[in-house]
């Protein structure tokens, strides 16, 4: 039973990283910026800070989860927002995705910049 419902669960979570955000992918990140940071401690800032009810209430969920192109992916629930973040050869570039168009979006953009 346990591992059923680990499957599902883990069919669930690939579902939220399929081609909604593969799609948006393709044109572009809404916003990128580089670090000097190592990308895994880039990446679970992001996620704890996105998580932050304080800034965030009823909406703070932010999953991290290996990326799409080596690194991590942090996304939201209906992964509205998103980030990609991987080591390069300049250091570490995180590529911000959003894919609607709301206040919140600000606030996450900027939980993504202190974590530079």
């Amino acid at each position: 039973m346990r591992m059923l419902i680990g499957a599902v669960a883990a069919v669930a979570l690939a579902g939220c990283m399929g081609p909604g955000m593969n799609q948006t992918r393709t044109t572009g990140p809404t916003k990128s910026f580089t670090s000097t940071k190592a990308d895994n401690i880039v990446a679970q800032c992001i996620q704890f800070s996105w998580q932050d009810e304080k800034v965030f209430d009823v909406d703070a969920a932010a999953y991290l989860q290996p990326g799409y192109k080596g690194g991590s992916t942090v996304y939201t629930r209906g992964s509205e927002y998103f980030v990609d973040v991987r080591r390069e050869a300049d250091g570490t570039v995180v590529d911000y995705y959003a894919t609607v168009t709301k206040p919140i979006g600000a606030r996450r953009l900027a939980a993504v910049a202190t974590c530079l």
